[in-house]
């Protein structure tokens, strides 16, 4: 009798729909996306849902799968471990792309303003926001965030489920914190996002990184519930570990958006 037991180390999957579905999905969104965005009423914004509806359908299908074979399939080997974080590395390596777009698109007008700007940064005429206002407080919460997923990973590695648990919740409604002192700095907002290249440039920027705050905040949520369930282990937590690496990529740009846009970026029109 032939011995088909495994001999190595590594996970193949089986065959899987979710990333034909995924590619539609974002055909979708993007084409509904586009819809919306070229029509300046916003009078067919239901049509970004059906895409939308498909993405996260996707993405729940996609990563049960991913939690079934490490929980049920024990297919989360130490060598496929090293898989995923070289997987999460490049993924975060690809957002750090993303974001350097943004800021090279703000740089740009704010290093070289043109002679419709009044040659100045910001443009003539724009009001800024106080950066030791919202943006600082904001600032302190998101670094508070950094340091309580921190003790959630370090309570998770020595086996203090309680504590992990108890610096998740606090991440977590960090996060939801943050995000709702954002959606009160945009109703605030002096400016709009078709006020010129200043209002673009800051609320593609800013939004974006809200968006991935909001992603993050999910993600830590979803870690939070497979730590009540006992799906993380002090040795097999990458789940989580994937996790924390996201919320300090959301950390340092944030930084970084703080120190070049709200700080630098306001220029000598906010001392005045």
């Amino acid at each position: 009798m032939a011995d088909h037991a495994k001999k190595h180390p590594y996970h193949l999957i089986d065959p899987s729909p979710w990333p034909l579905l995924g590619a539609f999905a974002a055909l979708v969104l993007s084409g509904g996306a586009i819809v919306v965005f070229s029509d300046p009423t916003h009078s067919n914004w239901w049509m970004i849902l059906p895409g939308l509806a498909l993405v996260l359908v996707t993405m729940y299908l996609w990563w049960r799968d991913v939690i079934r074979e490490a929980i049920v399939d024990k297919a989360h080997t130490p060598v496929v471990q090293i898989g995923l974080r070289y997987g999460m590395t490049l993924f975060i390596a690809s957002e750090v792309m993303f974001f350097v777009a943004w800021f090279w698109a703000y740089f740009n007008a704010a290093l070289f303003p043109t002679d419709w700007m009044g040659g100045i940064w910001p443009p003539e005429g724009t009001l800024t926001f106080d950066p030791w206002d919202l943006p600082f407080i904001n600032t302190l919460i998101l670094l508070t965030s950094g340091t309580t997923v921190t003790w959630a990973h370090h309570a998770l590695r020595e086996g203090k489920r309680d504590q992990a648990i108890t610096g998740l919740w606090l991440t977590v409604i960090l996060g939801l914190l943050f995000t709702t002192l954002q959606v009160v700095e945009y109703a605030l907002a002096p400016f709009g996002f078709r006020d010129g290249i200043y209002g673009s440039t800051f609320f593609m920027a800013t939004g974006f990184h809200g968006f991935h705050v909001l992603v993050g905040t999910i993600f830590l949520a979803i870690c939070l519930a497979r730590v009540y369930k006992g799906h993380f282990t002090p040795n097999q937590h990458f789940g989580f570990e994937a996790a924390a690496w996201y919320w300090h990529f959301v950390d340092v740009v944030w930084l970084f958006l703080f120190c070049c846009i709200y700080w630098w970026g306001v220029g000598e029109i906010a001392h005045h």
